[in-house]
């Protein structure tokens, strides 16, 4: 009888032996989809991308030694709220139609007035009237296919134009963009973290799972290495019935990984979901991963036979277990520092390889510091308490602290995870605002004093058209500078009226500062004689207009402090601005039909304005707040089982002992209580130390992004308060297990 069929016998009759098998199967299948999931992530995205890359959002031309087919531009549009990517075409004279080689999933070139919409841009288009949005496009002769957008329902507009029509910064090219697309480096950031900080609680489910029945499975091989086999047979033996659960588990894991796939499908990030194909992984990454696992699980079972291989007659009868050292807590002080390390020279080094390990090492140095610090709380157990419970507790946690430390391993890893996530995102949160010093609502367009008349009076004609009473003005930009070359230094100013800072900025001006004459409005009052201005930050200055007076206006938001509002009468005769922003004020009824009515003239450049830049900002934190939340959920529940399976496999493994308790008279409640201490108390001391940990770590993380200071919020608690309550909640199956122990014959062991 071979290896293989003396694991399948013991499967057949031992049911305790089964479930323990089923149950490291599922742990398994879970450890093996969850990296499936989280390697696809940066394939994922640039698939995404690379459907996109015909728009060219990031696109700038380097030149070409063929000939230019095609005008090119691409900027972005707004909705309600929601971004529109616009692509603006002409072809170039003498060139055809036929000519440009067309990007997947666009059916045709738009001729001039025409446009090319995806489905989601037409549904609004066919369910708002024209001067909301369709007067910006032209009309629509066609439907873009999925091939050709970011995600499903994104909004775009492939607009047809003359090359005349086009926008100043427009590029004349060969076909459109194309190239090989970069995943997002963001997602892929937090897709490392995540396997690091989720495949860890995994594989402790895993091998809480293995241990429930680790003390039956030891007297056996040791019976059967007293018996006369080899320790190679009985290696033989476990490495089969182990690689029989594991094996089954991957396989599981890859058969459920499309579901996961599509589950992550529905899950937005930057702004859309995802098509069911963009997550592919490629053959052979997904060969290694589902190989890798089981193949960790197996050594890991092989690896814990070494005292049944070496002293059998320990594994039948029991020993003294040594106790833990000292040197153990010198695994976390020495991991901090190579992440510490790894931190600080990042940004010389290119690259985040080194903080990954660092925060690998991190997580791994919890598995050697986590023993020792459950030894010492079980230590402090039995010299200072006398209840019953407590020196029972504390005597387990004293004999075996890597198997009570192994029901909180999970735990602490979720609790780390917390923090450092809880660390950034306020962080995060804070560092949202700025923008453009107009008023949240006033839409804007940048342009040159050449073009700045033309989208004034066309935009102004549009919306008297429109019948609306708001008008669109030309704010130019200067610089208010002292000194010459190197020495120069100064600030930008805004080139507009008094009345018209007060209705479109939001310095905080009011009628009463307009009174006076020609001003210069600042967060300070400035020596006008000792300044000067210059259309660029290089050009000549010359001085400004005599009679012109200085008035100090703080402003009320802080990033408005390097700007100040200049009175065009305060400018000397024949300088005219060189870059020019036309501005028109909106509410919430006419937003729409102003940005129609700016659409136009502008010519395909970015309409913006500073509510939209900070609704994006919102969007972009939703995700990380979207992506945190999954990922702590799943941490929270695979904390939670392995937790409950590792106590289970405490009673079971303990059998003998407890039943022999109970024979003895000690009430069941009292048991009870003992192995809730020995869950609750060491993950307590253990995940205020996560806690702590994982707001160094996430300090050390924004580092690489800020050198300023992290915000501290309240709920840095919430995870370690939670992890007790999992611990607690995992330690509540073992008052049925206890009573399962009274129930069965003791003989049975």
């Amino acid at each position: 009888m071979n290896s293989l069929q003396i694991a399948l016998r013991v499967l057949k009759v031992d049911r305790r032996t089964r479930t323990s098998a089923i149950l490291t199967a599922i742990g398994v299948a879970v450890a093996t989809g969850l990296v499936l999931l989280l390697a696809t992530l940066p394939f994922a995205t640039q698939n995404r991308e690379q459907r996109a890359l015909w728009q060219g959002e990031d696109f700038y031309s380097r030149g070409s030694d063929a000939p230019a087919k095609i005008v090119f531009n691409s900027a972005k549009d707004y909705f309600d709220g929601q971004q529109i990517m616009r692509v603006d075409v002409a072809l170039t004279p003498g060139a055809t139609a036929a000519e440009v080689p067309l990007p997947a999933g666009v059916p045709q070139l738009p001729g001039p007035g025409e446009t090319v919409v995806s489905p989601a841009l037409g549904r609004l288009l066919q369910g708002h009237p024209a001067d909301q949005l369709g007067d910006r496009f032209g009309k629509p002769v066609g439907a873009l296919g999925e091939d050709a957008l970011r995600f499903p329902e994104q909004l775009v507009a492939l607009v047809g134009h003359t090359p005349d029509q086009m926008p100043e910064n427009a590029n004349p090219i060969a076909g459109f963009p194309g190239g090989k697309a970069r995943p997002d480096p963001l997602l892929m950031l937090l897709s490392w973290v995540g396997i690091i900080v989720l495949l860890v609680p995994s594989l402790v489910l895993v091998a809480s799972s293995a241990r429930l029945t680790a003390a039956r499975r030891e007297r056996r091989l040791a019976a059967i290495r007293l018996a006369g086999a080899t320790p190679g047979q009985v290696t033989n033996m476990v490495a089969a019935e182990t690689t029989l659960s594991a094996g089954i588990g991957a396989l599981l894991g890859l058969l459920i990984s499309p579901a996961l796939h599509g589950l992550a499908s529905f899950v937005p990030w930057a702004g859309g979901t995802w098509l069911a194909s963009d997550f592919a992984l490629p053959v052979g990454l997904t060969v290694f991963i589902v190989l890798a696992i089981p193949v960790l699980v197996v050594l890991a079972g092989v690896l814990g036979l070494r005292r049944v291989l070496k002293n059998p007659l320990f594994a039948t009868g029991g020993h003294t277990k040594k106790p833990l050292r000292w040197w153990r807590l010198l695994a976390l002080p020495a991991a901090g520092l190579f992440f510490l390390v790894a931190v600080t020279t990042a940004k010389d080094s290119g690259g985040i390889t080194m903080v990954m390990a660092g925060l690998f090492l991190l997580v791994g140095s919890a598995a050697v510091v986590g023993p020792w610090v459950t030894s010492a709380v079980g230590g402090t157990f039995v010299r200072i308490w006398r209840r019953p419970s407590a020196l029972l507790a504390g005597r387990r946690l004293r004999d075996d602290p890597k198997g009570a430390y192994r029901a909180s391993a999970g735990i602490v890893l979720a609790v780390f995870a917390g923090s450092m996530a809880l660390t950034l995102l306020p962080t995060f949160e804070s560092m949202a605002g700025g923008g453009r010093s107009f008023q949240d609502s006033v839409l804007y367009v940048d342009t040159d004093a050449q073009h700045a008349g033309t989208i004034v009076d066309q935009a102004n004609a549009s919306l008297r058209k429109y019948g609306q009473a708001e008008k669109a003005v030309a704010v130019g930009e200067v610089y208010l500078v002292q000194g010459e070359g190197r020495e120069r230094n100064g600030n930008r100013a805004l080139v507009m009226t008094c009345a018209d800072a007060v209705k479109l900025t939001r310095y905080g001006l009011t009628p009463a500062n307009c009174t006076g004459g020609p001003a210069v409005f600042g967060d300070k009052q400035l020596d006008l004689a000792t300044y000067k201005i210059a259309t660029e930050w290089e050009a000549p200055a010359v001085a400004v207009n005599s009679g012109t007076r200085a008035e100090a206006v703080p402003p009320r938001d802080s990033d408005l402090s390097s700007t100040s509002i200049i009175d065009p009468a305060a400018l000397p005769a024949g300088l005219t601005p060189k870059w020019v922003t036309v501005v028109a004020p909106t509410t919430d009824a006419n937003r729409e039909i102003v940005r129609t009515a700016l659409a136009a003239p502008a010519a395909g450049e970015e309409i913006g304005s500073r509510d939209q830049y900070l609704f994006n900002q919102q969007t972009e934190l939703g995700d990380l707040r979207r992506v945190t939340v999954i990922g702590l959920i799943a941490a929270g529940i695979l904390a939670g089982c392995s937790a409950a399976v590792a106590t289970a496999g405490s009673v079971m493994d303990r059998r003998r002992t407890f039943g022999a308790l109970m024979a003895a008279g000690t009430p069941v409640r009292v048991l009870a209580r003992a192995l809730r201490m020995e869950a609750a108390l060491p993950a307590l001391v253990a995940t205020v130390g996560a806690g702590i940990v994982g707001v160094l770590v996430g300090v050390g993380l924004y580092s690489m992004v800020d050198p300023r200071g992290i915000v501290l919020s309240p709920w840095l608690l919430a995870p370690v308060v939670l992890g007790v309550g999992v611990a607690l909640l995992g330690a509540s199956v073992c008052t049925p297990a206890l009573k399962r122990v009274q129930a069965e014959p003791l003989a049975e062991e």
